[in-house]
């Protein structure tokens, strides 16, 4: 991998670039010739994986490990971005988990991880982000279609996921002459390890065959919109984009 400080590339922060929907984003702003902060978690080998992915596709990368959900260590993770490329253009939100439940069945330890991941880290990505995008810059949160399709067994993932929907609006007023737009994407179901976790073939298929299309959506789905969100779409800001092949509420 290779650094340059004063690069006049633009800049991307992808959380949860290791894998699923983060990494076809990752690769997908390579693609557009981007330098891209892979954010992980836990998994250096998978961060690493993705680091290739992003440079063989034509951009350049680094992999750096962050708690999306503690500031200081959001804040190091900005740091690393500027030092290795010379700032931060784009920031895509993509960390989540997602366990299931019935609400009444939850164990409020993993409801709190929950918000704590998905409500609070995409919270505290973007305090950052706010102070640190460049002008001409895009922050793109992550929604789910399940704020609108509610879906049983997913209350506390929706409930983080209307938060964010909350923040990206009321943020991107508040970056009002900062010419910074602020957005969310909205997956419905999405062909990804987290989706598949824990689910019988039946189920797979039930849901697969819901939307007109009549498939589940692909990471690349997905990615396409973020990079047109990160890039051309100047004039989209403050809205939530609802990906999901037309699976209606």
């Amino acid at each position: 991998m290779t650094e340059n400080t004063t690069s006049t590339e633009r800049v991307a922060i992808v959380t949860g670039g290791s894998r699923g929907i983060g990494r076809e984003t990752a690769t997908r702003l390579g693609r557009d010739g981007y330098a891209v902060v892979v954010t992980y978690g836990g998994n250096q080998a998978e961060a690493e994986e993705a680091v290739k992915e992003v440079e063989q596709a034509g951009g350049r990368a680094i992999a750096v490990q962050a708690d999306v959900a503690d500031e200081t260590a959001v804040s190091a993770l900005f740091d690393r971005a500027e030092e290795a490329f010379g700032g931060v253009d784009v920031v895509v939100n993509a960390a989540g988990i997602m366990p299931l439940s019935p609400l009444a069945d939850l164990d409020l330890t993993v409801f709190d991880s929950v918000v704590r991941t998905n409500l609070r880290g995409t919270f505290v990505v973007d305090q950052q982000a706010a102070r640190r995008v460049r002008a001409g810059g895009a922050i793109i949160n992550f929604s789910s279609s399940l704020t609108k399709l509610a879906r049983p067994n997913y209350s506390a993932y929706a409930a983080t996921k209307g938060g964010v929907e909350a923040v990206t609006l009321i943020l991107a007023r508040e970056l009002r002459g900062r010419d910074i737009t602020v957005n969310a994407v909205a997956p419905g179901p999405t062909a990804t390890a987290m989706f598949f976790d824990g689910k019988p073939q039946e189920l797979i298929d039930r849901i697969a065959a819901e939307p007109p299309l009549e498939r589940l959506g692909r990471p690349e789905d997905i990615s396409e919109i973020v990079a047109f969100l990160a890039g051309p779409a100047r004039w989209i800001n403050g809205q939530v984009i609802y990906a999901n092949g037309g699976s209606a509420a």
